[in-house]
């Protein structure tokens, strides 16, 4: 990683930079009242230096009105009322600094709500490829510790590095131009050691926690992915692989920490040893200062005073300075999440799709996932409005990838799909997508109820229909017979229902949605035959009147569709009806042959 002083290209520091794109957050514009905010916080933070550096000054005078009342000067109070003077002035510095929170905590809380949701938002808007790369554990870990650290950084860099700045330069022009010059020098030069010390220590401390993020996000993602595949483990019997995989990472994370508690142990002694130096050495001037009669009691008092008055937010320097190091380093792998750029944009004005019969066209699509792997080549497909399309073949052989072309995952590489005569990527995605609705697979829940997974399908529906959607997906009586019916809890990804209700959840929320194109990307596969023909009766009316692509494994699934495509390796090579295909003696007819062959094995 590179220290704090490295440039780039730009000429300028990062962390400079993530504190520039944080800076917009806590001044909105537009917002006056956060404004306001702002300004009457920082006005309570001046407020409590200057009260908090008036303190030693009135226990000076009181000491002196003590000891010598001829070195108080007569327009004074008394000695008690000095004493009370002071007291007042120890509360007004703690007042007016719970004022400045109180006030602030709402911009804060505010400003870590919209980045939050701003980096929310960007996360869902990147591209499918992204998200197929990157794992999940790993990704939330990032925009986690991204707005922890925004967090820290205003707590710490806006209401403790810079009071502690601005009550050291208060501390030093009173020394300077009420002591001597001398006493400045020895805070000047005792800081200056101490903050070199600090933070030559705190760079070395940062590496290993960056070290130890790596290990605490790599033992995340594994044990996300470990419960992720629960079942998978348990087949396996795979615990044990699984622990000593966790364990790894943690084993790694354990000699970070210690490594950390250690430079922990040397940071505090040394801070301690340098400050006690120069507490000594002033205290020493102040000393002799009040044995030769140059200094008063009241003056020694205070030099001590104000000597541990900035002892005590400096011995803090060194961990508030790391976690403001750990909390730029966060912060900017948050902000290279939001730097990166999504890889389906809408064009500058994008139409609203304006869908007619919803037909469908393919023009000479070529697509690939990678420059050296060419996965589509030349795909030309139309699909008339209410009509069917099935697109069969081998696994890798581009089905399933020209659905995700139609639902604009990726973005052709050359060619055009249109629908109703319009380029897909001249529309918007939102209402592209609101005109497609898919039935995939694998289908995945929400850890939610089944009503809400049913109601995903269209915001604000109302509970009539989606009664009505779970009865025409034919799972109404299996919800109702259930003790806790559409309120039941579905569980992680749906694993508490089994796949065929999970499929019809999915069919219900599909027609509650009501789109006017469907894609059906072997929606059956993954179930058994008996189950696999009652999906089917709820997918043959789920498709009445609309615009049908279904992908398909099993032959038997397409029978009726009104046109089959034949893929194999990129290329058409096969089209017609069933019956026509099977005519042709070529790769349909054999496919189907073989899959009659394996389930009458089975059977």
């Amino acid at each position: 990683m590179r220290s704090m002083n490295s440039r780039d290209h730009t000429g300028g520091s990062p962390d400079i930079r993530v504190i520039q794109r944080v800076a917009p957050y806590l001044w909105p514009k537009g917002d006056t009242g956060a404004r306001i905010r702002v300004v009457i916080a920082m006005i309570a933070l001046v407020a409590a230096k200057l009260a908090t550096v008036g303190t030693p000054i009135l226990y000076m005078w009181a000491v002196d009105g003590l000891t010598d009342p001829a070195e108080t000067p007569i327009w004074l109070l008394t000695p008690v009322a000095l004493v009370i003077a002071y007291g007042v002035a120890r509360i007004s510095s703690i007042a007016f600094a719970q004022i400045r929170d109180a006030v602030f905590a709402k911009v804060a809380q505010r400003a870590l709500r919209r980045l939050a949701l701003t980096t929310f938002r960007h996360v869902h808007a990147l591209s499918l490829r992204y998200h197929i790369t990157r794992k999940t554990g790993g990704l939330s870990r990032i925009i986690e510790r991204g707005v922890k650290g925004v967090e820290f950084l205003l707590r710490f860099l806006l209401f403790s590095i810079g009071p502690l700045i601005l009550e050291l330069i208060m501390v030093a022009a009173i020394f300077f131009f009420a002591f001597s010059g001398w006493y400045l020098l020895i805070i000047v030069l005792a800081i200056a050691v101490y903050v070199w010390f600090t933070f030559k220590v705190t760079e070395m401390r940062v590496k290993i926690r960056i070290e130890m993020n790596d290990k605490d996000t790599d033992a995340n993602q594994k044990a996300i992915d470990s419960l992720l595949n629960f079942e998978t483990v348990k087949y396996f019997t795979a615990e044990n692989r699984e622990a000593a995989r966790y364990d790894v990472s943690m084993e790694g994370y354990e000699d970070a920490a210690i490594r950390t508690s250690v430079s922990l142990a040397w940071l505090n002694l040394g801070q301690t040893v340098i400050l006690s130096i120069g507490l000594v050495a002033a205290m020493w001037m102040a000393a002799v200062g009040v044995q030769n009669g140059t200094m008063t009691v009241g003056q020694f008092v205070a030099v001590n005073a104000y000597m541990i008055q900035l002892t005590m937010p400096l011995n803090f320097l060194g961990t508030v300075y790391r976690e403001i190091r750990q909390s730029l380093v966060d912060m900017r792998e948050m902000f290279t999440l939001l730097d990166q750029p999504p890889e389906v944009l809408d064009k500058k004005g994008a139409s609203a799709l304006k869908v007619g019969d919803a037909d469908l066209r393919f023009e000479d699509i070529h697509f690939a996932y990678d420059p050296e792997r060419q996965i589509l080549k030349g795909i030309d497909i139309t699909v008339l409005g209410g009509k069917t399309l099935a697109i069969v073949g081998p696994s890798g052989s581009g089905k399933s990838t020209i659905s995700r072309l139609l639902f604009r995952f990726y973005d052709v590489g050359q060619g055009a799909i249109r629908i109703d005569g319009q380029d897909v990527r001249d529309i918007s995605q939102e209402t592209l997508r609101a005109a497609i609705g898919v039935v995939p697979q694998d289908t995945v829940l929400f850890n939610d109820t089944i009503k809400y997974n049913i109601a995903y399908g269209r915001d604000g529906a109302s509970e009539d229909e989606i009664i009505e959607a779970a009865k025409a997906a034919q799972i109404h009586d299996f919800i109702t017979a259930l003790p806790e019916g559409y309120g039941t809890m579905v569980g992680e990804r749906g694993l508490k229902l089994s796949g065929g209700e999970k499929q019809r959840v999915a069919i219900a929320r599909t027609i509650l949605k009501n789109p006017p194109i469907l894609i059906l990307d072997e929606a059956t596969s993954a179930l058994d035959s008996g189950t696999e023909r009652e999906i089917q009766d709820s997918l043959t009316r789920l498709g009445a009147d609309r615009t049908v692509l279904t992908i398909a494994h099993r032959l038997s699934t397409v029978v009726h569709a009104d046109e089959i495509v034949v893929l194999d390796k990129g290329v058409i090579i096969e089209r017609g009806r069933h019956d026509d295909l099977l005519a042709q003696k070529g790769v349909y007819a054999t496919m189907w042959r073989r899959q009659e062959a394996e389930e009458f094995q089975v059977a």
